[in-house]
């Protein structure tokens, strides 16, 4: 599972991954440069670091490397969302919990990718954002003492 990128290793990521192209060196330096003090030296060793930790690939380029991000941002997302939701000794209440704390945009997000994963499951459940979630305050059902726990 992927180790959370650091604050420098994020802000080199997010270029690589938002210009979707081959990047060198000096093009992330010019723009993190933009943002604060950073050396040429730095970056470089940021990038190299990424490609050993299999973040990016490079290819030589005259006497400089041009770098790919080897995944998406989004894939980076959802395997830090499985990682942390991996670790909870229960998993029902951990989704309840973070469910809890989504925003009306991000509840219609997670309708759309269900959807997308399970056309006749998204037909037959959907998520009403007036409506209180299993296990919340004023539900009839009753609900277990670990997601009890974790609205506390």
């Amino acid at each position: 599972m992927p180790r959370q990128l650091g604050d420098l290793e994020d802000a080199v990521m997010t270029r690589v991954w938002q210009w979707n192209r081959p990047v060198t060196v000096r093009e992330v330096l010019e723009d993190l440069q933009q943002e604060r003090s950073i050396a040429y030296t730095t970056v470089m060793t940021v990038m190299d670091n990424l490609h050993q930790k299999g973040w990016v690939r490079r290819e030589v380029d005259g006497r400089a490397y041009r770098y790919t991000a080897v995944s998406t941002r989004a894939a980076y997302s959802a395997a830090l969302m499985n990682e942390a939701w991996s670790r909870s000794d229960n998993p029902a209440a951990a989704l309840v919990a973070f469910f809890g704390m989504m925003s009306a945009e991000q509840r219609e997000a997670l309708q759309d990718a269900v959807r997308i994963v399970s056309p006749n499951l998204a037909e037959t459940t959907t998520v009403d954002p007036a409506e209180p979630t299993a296990g919340a305050a004023g539900d009839d059902a009753p609900a277990d003492d670990a997601t009890q726990e974790s609205e506390r």
